[in-house]
């Protein structure tokens, strides 16, 4: 028995209209009968398509405003009615229920109405019911009947038919199946979600995870792994959202390495660079402008910058480019560049140049979800901010202005670099950075040791530790990791504090005359 199934009879029930007159043009000149509901039906009959109405089709009007209009047994029964099964073939003609071999259904807008913040009811008067319905029944019965919910998906239903002299092969009807009960399941997914919004449950009972292919990768974090990048739609300026200007694909680590600098360099209100290579910065700066917090950035360490990722939280201009463009880079992200920042990288053909249209605003809730065997763990975002008021004082010496600033700056830099993570920062720059020790004092260790390395690299004198400040993402267990960053040259402390042996900590830093704040909140990474 062959797997093709002629279509003859079409019903059309589409939100949106993209490609809609062309597809039921196509149709038509196929002579396939097409059915339709009111919005659909108009702009196929103003565009001289002959349709009829579902309404005319069930003897039924649409009513409740539109919430009932194809919730039919003659809607459902033309879906789910088993051709070549003698008892279904019996009831449907005794009931007059005409086969439907294709379904076209995108759902009302639900997702974009959220979006744009709309009000409560607004949100529940696009929840979708029929169409789900529909969507489903032409889904399960696809031994016969073909469904398509996306518009991409017109020209492949045309290039079958075709094919197959008006029919459409199992395999693809096996497809678009398995993309319908994607799409009505993430459409649910999306509707639960926005319902434990609005009642504030954080953990809901259930929690479905969705996602919209974007891109097929040429594989994972390593060659034999396979990858891809699914958007779940929110409107969050970053990689989902960016514009390529130019260069090669990005691959899986491009990626995470790039989401990971833009995160960071929004944290920042001045102008600001971030370096990242393999999701830990190598260097940050704020400064007067774009350009001279890059190259405050750079010079953190200019060796592991090679290759890296650099993410800009301002236009990007021509200087900064052709900064830029002195070293191999891998991706360069920013909310916009200018046309002489464009010019700078047209020779850097490999060079991924990003735009992204905003910035993300670090404040804003969200979530984060990490894989275990099976399961998920899933957590509210870190979006915690320390802010001047926050900090408690618990030396003898204060800090000077100038130091509460690169504390400040340090211990936000500090959110974003991975446990155990110790960070020196000197007039609005990193200078040196440990990252993902198994002990603290390691990572103290650490960054000295690779601010030296980058002093004695630059011919400096002395390494820019020396009259630093120091950041720990959380508390120092023992003095010994505040010792190591006094050893280093740090004049000043900035660390969540809550240790058994605060007060140990405490002595020794004022021994060696630090100053050292608590800001009472962690930054772990793992």
């Amino acid at each position: 028995m062959s797997d093709l199934s002629p279509i003859r009879r079409a019903l059309f029930s589409v939100s949106d209209k993209t490609g809609l007159v062309e597809f039921g043009r196509f149709l038509a000149g196929k002579g396939v009968e097409i059915l339709s509901t009111g919005g659909t039906c108009k702009a196929l009959r103003d565009a001289g398509i002959k349709v009829t109405e579902v309404a005319d089709h069930t003897g039924f009007p649409e009513m409740l405003d539109g919430r009932v209009k194809t919730l039919h047994p003659k809607v459902h029964g033309g879906l789910l009615g088993i051709r070549g099964n003698a008892e279904h073939e019996k009831a449907m003609a005794e009931h007059g229920i005409a086969p439907i071999d294709l379904l076209v259904v995108n759902l009302y807008p639900f997702e974009s109405t959220v979006a744009k913040g709309a009000e409560y009811d607004d949100c529940v008067e696009n929840i979708d019911i029929g169409g789900p319905a529909m969507i489903r029944a032409a889904s399960k019965n696809h031994a016969a009947v073909a469904v398509v919910v996306d518009v991409e998906d017109y020209a492949v239903v045309q290039a079958e038919m075709e094919a197959n002299n008006g029919a459409t092969t199992l395999a693809l009807r096996k497809r678009l199946a398995a993309t319908a009960y994607a799409r009505t399941g993430a459409y649910d997914a999306a509707i639960s979600q926005w319902f434990a919004r609005e009642l504030g449950d954080t953990f809901p009972r259930r929690v479905v995870v969705a996602g919209e292919l974007k891109q097929s990768l040429r594989y994972g974090e390593n060659p034999h792994q396979a990858a891809a990048f699914y958007v779940t739609g929110h409107q969050r300026p970053g990689v989902s959202s960016a514009r390529q200007l130019q260069g090669k694909e990005l691959s899986y680590n491009n990626l995470n390495d790039t989401d990971a600098a833009y995160e960071l360099v929004a944290e920042f209100d001045e102008p600001a660079v971030a370096i990242i290579k393999h999701a830990n910065p190598c260097g940050v700066a704020v400064g007067k402008d774009i350009v001279s917090a890059y190259k405050a950035a750079l010079a953190t360490d200019p060796v592991s910058a090679f290759g890296g990722i650099v993410a800009i939280n301002r236009k990007l201009d021509g200087a900064t480019a052709e900064e830029i463009a002195k070293l191999f880079t891998e991706v360069v992200i920013a909310p916009e560049a200018d046309d002489a920042a464009v010019a700078a990288f047209a020779a850097k053909k490999n060079l991924r140049l990003l735009v992204t249209g905003g910035m993300p605003d670090p404040s804003e809730a969200g979530m984060t979800l990490r894989p275990v065997a099976g399961g998920y763990l899933f957590q509210t975002k870190d979006n915690g901010r320390i802010m001047l008021p926050d900090l408690k004082v618990v030396t003898k010496r204060a800090p000077t202005e100038q130091e509460l600033k690169d504390l400040l700056l340090a211990f936000r830099i500090c959110k974003h670099v991975k446990s155990n993570a110790i960070i020196y920062v000197k007039d609005g720059a990193t200078v040196g950075i440990g990252a993902g020790q198994m002990s603290r004092v390691d990572s103290s260790r650490i960054a000295a040791w690779k601010s030296q390395e980058a002093a004695t690299a630059a011919g400096l004198a002395q390494p820019g530790t020396i009259g630093s400040v120091v950041a720990s993402d959380a508390f120092f267990p023992f003095a010994d990791g505040l010792l190591a960053a006094a050893a280093a040259g740090a004049t000043a402390v900035i660390q969540p504090g809550g240790s058994m042996r605060d007060a140990e900590v405490i002595a020794a830093a004022d021994e060696k005359g630090l100053a050292m704040v608590f800001t009472g909140m962690r930054h772990f990474r793992h």
